[in-house]
């Protein structure tokens, strides 16, 4: 018997057998178990991604007569028929070889006639946005109201490329790329079933090599296997892929460990002699950076022991660092004048670029090291806001509420707002609605204790809105992290507030352009000569 390929070999056959696309099973399976079945069913994605399988599965349990909780038995002479691709009343088009108008009327042609053998006839489309435009057309009003007895399955890579018309008379369903680990997950089960003996290296290079695609992935399974005469090992796939293995990229991790350049160049030399493609060693390396950030992070106790003695070396912020320039030098690399001196620029980077107080650090052993920065980190006083001082906010002043200007409105003084609050600078940082904004920069701060916020409004200015002050008072107990009750009383219209010092600050810009442009010895020149003057308010600031 001729052998099988095992994207062929292990295709599904039925819906317990699809791996990662368990949204568009489970909604399949409820439609069969409760007769709620659409005329016509759309599925996209990538390729190898299981359209077309999906597909044929779901031809055999519309048509399969022993089918048990919406799953074909795969034993009958009708499930053997799809499997073989044999079953009359399965209509498989290519789309992208019979693209033409007539084609498409005469797949059409016998859409009225009833099944021969199932249940239903069952037309599946593959790549169907090959169609052209007259082709959709013709298919479009079959399509809409087709006979009971009819069903249509369309796959495509491209859905883009469909008329609206014809997304909107289908069911949609959306399939997924592979993650590499489900992809691994599915090589492992058929290495073990076929008995051959495997590195897990080298499924888990395989895995991230098919980008996705099962189908891919199953093919460069085979092509390993070939590769390898009869087994699976890492150095087979790395030779096969023209990838490098992990020890001598490690070796680089190490060599920046140690913050020398003369290190680095020599890692870099050595690895050139298996003339790599620098493209894949700099994707191996954002791809441990990554494993080594996470171990950081996260702690991962499975996390491979070369790594986890990475990660204890490595600061957070240079492993950041490392990942951001390798990220940025894969735009760079084949702009470079050869691949491997892009690549020895993006290392050199990544040390140019080191913090000197870290890189001053790099003889230091690890646990001192650790020891440092715990200890200088328990040192830093958390930021606070300074104020300046009160020379420099005698003309604003927005935080000296001085109350004894209207003794009537108040009947004693308030307490003045701490003064390591500037009400101003405040109020930008709550993110306040416009309406709840004009109130905030319309009053000042008067008093803020344990439960209560007081703000004075400038004199004629009153809240008509009680959502503004629900607002602002919300967004004042988000801010200090406790509930605070907000209370306003009036003012006078001396009073400063955010709106009144953006008002000085503009008059005295506009003020300064006015002097600037009546002192300028030009300006004078051209009024005594042409008797020219200054119309009133055509002065304005740079900038407005």
């Amino acid at each position: 018997m001729s052998y099988k390929v095992f994207a062929r070999k292990w295709r599904p056959l039925n819906f317990a057998q699809v791996v990662g696309q368990e949204h568009v099973v489970r909604v399949l399976v409820n439609g069969l178990e409760n007769d709620r079945l659409h005329h016509a069913y759309l599925f996209t994605g990538t390729r190898g991604v299981g359209k077309t399988t999906i597909a044929r599965v779901l031809a055999k349990a519309l048509n399969c007569p022993h089918v048990v909780n919406a799953e074909p038995c795969g034993k009958c002479e009708t499930c053997l028929d799809v499997d073989h691709g044999c079953y009359p009343d399965l209509i498989e088009v290519d789309a992208a070889s019979r693209t033409g108008v007539d084609d498409t009327r005469d797949l059409l042609e016998n859409v009225q006639y009833y099944p021969s053998r199932g249940k239903y006839k069952v037309y599946l489309i593959d790549e169907v946005h090959m169609f052209s435009k007259s082709s959709f057309n013709a298919l479009l009003k079959t399509l809409e109201e087709p006979p009971d007895h009819v069903k249509f399955l369309l796959a495509t890579t491209d859905p883009q490329k469909m008329p609206v018309t014809v997304l909107s008379r289908c069911l949609q369903f959306n399939l997924k790329r592979f993650m590499p680990s489900q992809i691994e997950g599915q090589f492992k089960l058929i290495l073990e079933s076929e008995g051959i003996t495997y590195q897990s290296q080298a499924t888990e290079l395989l895995a991230r090599a098919a980008d996705g695609s099962m189908r891919d992935g199953l093919s460069l399974l085979d092509q390993a296997i070939v590769h390898g005469n009869g087994e699976l090992n890492e150095a087979d796939v790395i030779d096969l892929l023209g990838s490098v293995a992990r020890e001598p990229v490690l070796d680089l991790l190490n060599a920046l460990l140690t913050k020398d350049g003369a290190t680095v160049l020599d890692c870099i030399g050595t690895l050139d002699e298996f003339a790599p493609d620098y493209a894949q060693v700099l994707q191996s390396l954002l791809s441990y950076l990554h494993q080594i950030a996470v171990c950081q992070i996260a702690g991962l106790e499975n996390t491979d022991k070369s790594l986890q003695s990475l990660a204890e070396a490595l600061s957070k912020e240079d492993v950041q660092l490392y990942y951001q320039i390798a990220l940025m030098g894969q735009k760079d690399l084949p702009l470079a004048p050869t691949p491997k001196l892009g690549f020895e620029m993006v290392l050199l980077r990544m040390l140019a670029f080191l913090p000197a107080d870290r890189a001053a650090r790099a003889s230091v052993p690890i646990s001192q090291a650790v020891n440092q920065t715990t200890t200088s980190s328990t040192r830093k006083a958390p930021a606070k806001l300074v104020i300046p001082e009160k020379k420099t906010l005698e003309r604003v002043a927005p935080i000296e509420v001085k109350l004894a200007a209207k003794p009537s409105v108040v009947s004693e003084p308030k307490k003045p707002a701490k003064e390591n609050i500037v009400w101003h600078e405040l109020v930008q940082e709550l993110s306040l609605d416009p309406v709840t904004l004009q109130l905030a920069n319309n009053s000042t701060l008067v008093r803020l204790d344990q439960n209560e916020c007081e703000l004075m409004l400038v004199s004629g200015h009153v809240s008509l809105n009680k959502n503004s002050e629900q607002n602002l008072q919300q967004a004042l107990s988000d801010h200090y992290g406790r509930k605070l009750a907000l209370k306003l009383i009036e003012g006078t219209k001396d009073t400063v507030t955010p709106n009144s010092i953006a008002n000085d600050k503009a008059a005295d810009r506009q003020r300064l352009a006015e002097e600037e442009v009546l002192n300028s010895p030009t300006v004078k020149k051209i009024m005594d000569v042409f008797g020219a003057e200054i119309i009133e308010g055509s002065i304005k600031p740079i900038g407005e």
